[in-house]
């Protein structure tokens, strides 16, 4: 028997599962327990694929050694006059802030993962605020849950398992006290578990949303978005007569037409309905630390994502500075990836613009990025080979740990090697 870790934090996606056990044999994880199909994987896989320090030299990636890719790494992000950092949100809050210092001292633009997924989030939440709580007050409390535009049984699998469909809570005991609506353009896994499916018709979230809103405040309706009168009727009277409500929403809401219009209708249906009853809202999040990112280069320079230095101090702009944007645009003239795979979900125009320029990756894993890139660096997986801070969906943070070690320095390593070498240390 091999040694036993206990408490395991899940470094996969943002509910951050914190019950895992992780036993560990000759240095390699043999087994889990608590794991959903997702984790167990990465977990016992976590030693395949992986990258190994290259440079690009006469066209072809060439194994180097990893003092020659940080020195190259730090040559091409000294050398640019308009330098992109781009990714952040699979490493801890530690090279995350690291990330920052750099992007700040070359005068460039820094971005995360959350401008392509939940940056309308972001945005909606900065004009009208947002009624939020943690995931335990839904697991003890909540007796309405609502997911609106995502698919936790396949995305976030424990997730209803933990906190929102089927766990014994304190004022809440388990499914049969829940009452579960799913609210999509289709039926998937998720519909299935719920108690009340709505469908409406894609791209017309923000009207449906509108018209509960209104059913709310006393007005009658008609048939909506798809949606028969009655139901909306039926869907907003349980929302106001539950004691302890909350909407989880995906992607469906923040990337399909109207985007962060769509969150602010939410935001606002959320605040009318704490005229009636107690009732929440919270962001299904992707990436284990895309919430962290948001929240470190808050502190550090008071906005969430898409900031740009070139002036010397932070300068805020979704639409200009997100990255996207900036590489459609061809305007940023190299980039450092952290912690990200753009070119596998960035349209084309932008990975197009990304391969032409120098860029350096510094991922774990070989993925489509570092085949395009200039300098490959790899690193320790956050969460596995090294410990470190990561914020759940929720805003809570959790601290990562460390159970087998790494051929490869951290991220965090790497950001200071480069700081070091930039600086002249």
């Amino acid at each position: 028997m091999g040694e036993v870790y206990k408490n395991v934090v899940c470094p996969f996606c943002g509910c951050l599962c914190d019950d895992l056990e992780v036993v560990v044999e000759n240095g390699k994880v043999v087994s889990t327990k608590n794991a959903c199909p997702i984790s167990k994987t990465k977990f016992l896989d976590h030693s395949k694929d992986r990258a190994k320090p290259q440079v690009r030299k006469d066209g072809k990636l060439i194994e180097v050694s990893m003092e020659e890719a940080i020195n190259k790494a730090a040559q091409i992000l000294k050398e640019s006059e308009f330098p992109l950092i781009y990714g952040l949100s699979s490493t801890e809050s530690d090279a995350q802030r690291l990330a920052v210092e750099l992007a700040e001292f070359i005068g460039g633009s820094i971005d995360s993962t959350a401008s392509t997924c939940h940056g309308p989030t972001i945005v909606a939440a900065q004009g009208c605020g947002a009624v939020k709580c943690t995931l335990g007050e839904v697991k003890n409390r909540a007796d309405l849950v609502i997911f609106w535009g995502c698919n936790p049984a396949e995305a976030h699998i424990r997730h209803s398992v933990r906190y929102s469909v089927t766990p014994q809570g304190m004022y809440v005991r388990g499914k049969k006290e829940r009452f579960i609506v799913h609210v999509d353009v289709r039926e998937t896994r998720t519909s299935r578990m719920a108690d009340m499916f709505v469908k409406v018709e894609p791209g017309k979230d923000y009207e449906l949303l509108s018209a509960l809103r209104a059913v709310i405040k006393g007005y009658e309706v008609g048939d909506v978005a798809g949606v028969p009168a009655e139901m909306i009727k039926q869907l907003a009277e349980r929302m106001k007569g539950c004691r302890f409500g909350i909407i989880f929403f995906g992607m469906g809401l923040t990337m399909s037409s109207g985007k962060h219009m769509n969150i602010d209708a939410a935001l606002r249906l959320v605040r009318d309905l704490n005229d009636h009853t107690k009732f929440t809202i919270t962001p299904m999040r992707g990436h284990f630390n895309v919430a962290g990112a948001g929240e470190v280069l808050t502190w550090i320079t008071g906005y969430p994502f898409a900031v740009n230095f070139s002036r010397g101090y932070p300068n805020y702009n979704p639409g200009e500075f997100s990255a996207v944007d900036l590489l459609f645009r061809g305007e940023c003239d190299a980039a450092l990836i952290l912690a990200s795979d753009p070119v596998a979900h960035f349209p084309i125009g932008a990975s197009q613009h990304l391969a032409k320029i120098p860029t350096v990756v510094i991922d774990p894993k070989v993925s489509l990025t570092s085949l395009i890139a200039e300098v490959v660096i790899p690193c320790a997986i956050a969460g596995i080979e090294s410990e470190g801070t990561a914020y759940r969906m929720d805003g809570v943070p959790l601290r990562l740990r460390k159970v087998v070690d790494s051929p490869y320095p951290t991220d965090r390593e790497i950001l200071e090697g480069i700081l070091r070498r930039m600086k002249g240390c």
